[in-house]
């Protein structure tokens, strides 16, 4: 299984080189990948009670194609994941070229994790319709793989139209890995459809509840004709108040159901230093070290 750190978006403030610091430690601590939550732009105050209160303007969230093709000139081996990009609200082939791009400018080292997201406002702000992103991200993923793929490209969708034309560069890996993002079980069946691999809801501890998700994304993989197997699963340990012990034992758990990722996220634990965060995921390495 491999072990990766979740990106500390709202704590490691805007200071590039404490972003290249903490990239290159968690590198040298030998963590596999490094996770990026996004969001384009938050309402000044926050939209509803709940875990969604966090995604207001006070909070800040960098790009993630910005920001891994910076830490990709200054790291060697680390994989950059985002997790996850809010596909359907952007211009696919323009992801489907900077993908591409930092692929290329990272030696290979991106796993593109996609989802719809849920905030309506968003989507107005960026002149994309909310409502059919389900069916569009669908038709975003065939075209993406294609043009990363082929030189030329003839495309005739819903939504996009490409007549003999292609990217240039093409992506080192050919096509990139394209991971989902789902919560709700009909998001889950499209991950094991049409996805590479699933990030697991990161607020579900291992259990009954996150058992029954991941049989949910490969019974759907199996019944499209894909092998389960084949497909990964990224999962999450929050550090929390809970200590090494407990951080190992549910990274254990996560193996034993089939995980392929574990994603070790400090954020949301109270830590007032990026250095906190260093020294808790030196902490986990050591409790951990796979």
């Amino acid at each position: 299984m491999r072990v990766g750190v979740a990106f500390p978006t709202t704590d490691i403030g805007n200071d590039p080189i404490i972003i290249r610091d903490f990239a290159q430690a968690v590198e040298e601590m030998g963590y596999d990948h490094i996770t990026l939550i996004d969001h384009v732009i938050q309402t000044a105050k926050p939209v509803e009670s709940d875990w969604r209160a966090f995604y207001a303007r006070e909070n800040s969230f960098h790009e993630p194609f910005v920001l891994f093709g910076f830490l990709a000139g200054v790291t060697t081996t680390i994989e950059f994941a985002t997790a996850i990009l809010i596909m359907p609200q952007r211009p696919t082939v323009l992801v489907a070229k900077q993908a591409a791009e930092l692929d290329v400018l990272s030696g290979g080292r991106l796993r593109l994790g996609v989802g719809i997201g849920w905030n309506e406002m968003e989507y107005d702000a960026l002149g994309q319709n909310f409502k059919n992103r389900g069916r569009r991200l669908e038709e975003q993923i065939e075209l993406m793989r294609a043009l990363w793929t082929n030189e030329v490209v003839n495309f005739n969708g819903e939504w996009h139209n490409i007549d003999e034309s292609g990217l240039n560069p093409l992506p080192v890996q050919q096509p990139i890995p394209v991971w989902f993002g789902a919560f709700e079980e009909v998001a889950i069946k499209r991950a094991g459809r049409l996805g590479d691999g699933w990030f697991h809801n990161p607020r579900l501890s291992p259990g009954v509840e996150a058992q029954e998700l991941a049989d949910v994304f490969r019974q759907a993989a199996a019944d499209a004709g894909r092998d389960p197997a084949s497909l990964g699963l990224d999962c999450t340990v929050h550090v929390g108040d809970s200590g090494t012990q407990e951080w190992a034992a549910q990274a254990g758990q996560w193996s034993e159901m089939g995980a392929s990722h574990v994603t070790v996220r400090t954020m949301y634990a109270g830590m007032e230093t990026i250095d906190d965060h260093i020294n808790a995921l030196r902490k986990f390495k050591d409790a951990y070290p796979d």
